[in-house]
C-alpha cells in the first residue's frame, strides 16, 4: 500500500485516462481520403500541439477548440479546412468509451474513497462520458464550469475550492504529465498517480506512482486485486 492516509477524494482525468480518447481515429474516419496517408501521421501530430494550444488561451467551449486546432493544422499542411468535419469530430466525442479494466477499478475503489472528475470536457459530453464509465462519482467538474482548461493553474484552484480541499487530502490520476501531474505537482499535490498508457513519456522526477494497468490502482490504497 502506497497512500497510507486516506484521501478525502481521488481525482482523475477523464479523456485518455479513463475514457478512450479516439480523437485521431475519429479524425482519420471523417477526413477519410482528403487526409493522405502521406501527411496523415503529422496532421494528427500538429492537431494536438494546437489543441493544447487552445486550451492555454482565455476560455472557449471545446467545439471550438476542436475546431480552430483542425483549421491551423489544416492551413499548416495544406489540406483543405471544412466547418462540417470539425463538427462531426466533436459530435463523436460522447460515444467513446472506457479502457478495458476500468468501470470495475473504479467501482472497487469508490467502496474505500469518493471518486471525482476534473476533464477538459464541456458539461454536457462530460457528463455523458462519466455516465459511459458506469461507476459512481461524487463530482464531475467540467471545463466549461470552472472557465478554464488544464494545464492552467487556475483549474486545480477551482477544483481545490470545489471540494474543499487542500492539495494534501487528495490523490490526483491521469496519463497526461503534460496536461495534469505538472500542474499539479507545482500547486502542491504530492499524490498522484501516472496511468501511463504511452501517450507521453514518463517524467518520473515529478513525483508520482506509476502504473501500466488499471487494475493496480485499487492495490495503491491497500485493496487486494481481484
Amino acid at each position: 500500500m502506497v497512500f497510507e492516509v486516506k484521501p478525502k477524494f481521488v481525482t482523475f482525468d477523464m479523456n485518455g485516462t479513463l475514457i478512450k480518447f479516439s480523437i485521431n481515429d475519429t479524425m482519420r474516419e471523417v477526413l477519410g481520403d482528403r487526409l493522405p496517408a502521406e501527411v496523415a501521421d503529422d496532421y494528427l501530430r500538429i492537431c494536438k500541439a494546437y489543441r493544447i494550444d487552445e486550451c492555454t488561451g482565455a476560455y472557449q467551449p471545446f467545439h471550438q477548440v476542436v475546431a480552430r486546432s483542425m483549421e491551423r493544422t489544416s492551413r499548416k499542411v495544406g489540406l483543405e479546412y471544412r466547418e462540417e468535419d470539425a463538427r462531426a469530430v466533436y459530435e463523436t466525442i460522447p460515444t467513446w468509451g472506457p479502457y478495458p479494466g476500468v468501470t470495475e477499478a473504479l467501482n472497487r475503489l469508490a467502496e474505500e474513497v469518493p471518486l471525482v472528475i476534473i476533464t477538459n470536457s464541456d458539461t454536457a459530453h462530460a457528463e455523458r462520458l462519466a455516465e459511459n464509465l458506469k461507476a459512481p462519482f461524487e463530482v464531475v467538474i467540467s471545463a466549461e464550469e470552472m472557465g478554464i482548461y488544464k494545464p492552467r493553474l487556475g483549474a486545480f484552484d477551482y477544483m481545490f475550492d470545489k471540494l474543499g480541499v487542500t492539495p494534501d487530502e487528495l490523490v490526483h490520476v491521469s496519463a497526461s504529465p503534460m496536461y495534469d501531474h505538472r500542474s499539479a505537482a507545482i500547486m502542491g499535490i504530492k499524490n498522484k498517480v501516472y496511468m501511463d498508457r504511452g501517450w507521453e513519456h514518463d517524467e518520473h522526477w515529478l513525483g508520482y506512482e506509476r502504473i501500466t494497468d488499471i487494475a493496480d490502482l485499487p492495490v495503491l490504497f491497500g485493496l487486494p486485486r481481484p
